[in-house]
């Protein structure tokens, strides 16, 4: 059965994807562990890794998506060239598997601007960059390939010095 990408209200996910779980549709929210402080306490919170999208699993479309829209919180399927947009199993696995490897994983790396990093996973493995900037774990890269300038926003767990 393939997925398609729900659009929800904002900061109604996990919400959503209960009330489809009660209906008996098979739903993914992804969702990763975050410490937020508050004025008096810290707490571990569970957030949406994809704000206002969910994945919903449907046997035929057309039969089964006027329940999902009819939910409070939904908005509408997310359509690609006329059609609603389909995402794999394989790619509903890939997404899981790595939510699982980098749970609570520690960044113990330290990169500097104008410093010469190796990007060392995702679609620019083995490339090296220019650190721009460091904004909390991302870092802007500017990586020059085949005669072409592309800035990158890479996690800093994905660099090697």
């Amino acid at each position: 059965m393939p997925w398609y990408v729900l659009y929800t209200k904002p900061r109604n996910e996990k919400k959503v994807a209960e009330l489809l779980t009660a209906k008996g549709i098979e739903v993914y929210c992804p969702v990763k562990e975050e410490i937020r402080q508050w004025s008096d306490r810290k707490k571990k919170v569970l957030e949406p890794v994809f704000s206002s999208y969910i994945f919903v699993q449907l046997n035929d479309y057309k039969e089964e998506h006027l329940p999902v829209l009819i939910t409070p919180g939904s908005v509408r399927f997310l359509w690609w060239n006329k059609k609603p947009g389909v995402v794999q199993d394989k790619e509903i696995q890939a997404i899981k598997e790595f939510l699982n490897n980098y749970k609570g994983a520690e960044i113990n790396i330290e990169v500097t601007k104008g410093q010469e990093v190796t990007i060392s996973e995702g679609p620019l493995k083995d490339t090296s960059g220019t650190v721009l900037q460091v904004k909390g774990n991302k870092v802007y890269l500017l990586v020059k390939t085949l005669s072409i300038s592309l800035v990158a926003t890479v996690p800093i767990q994905s660099l090697k010095p």
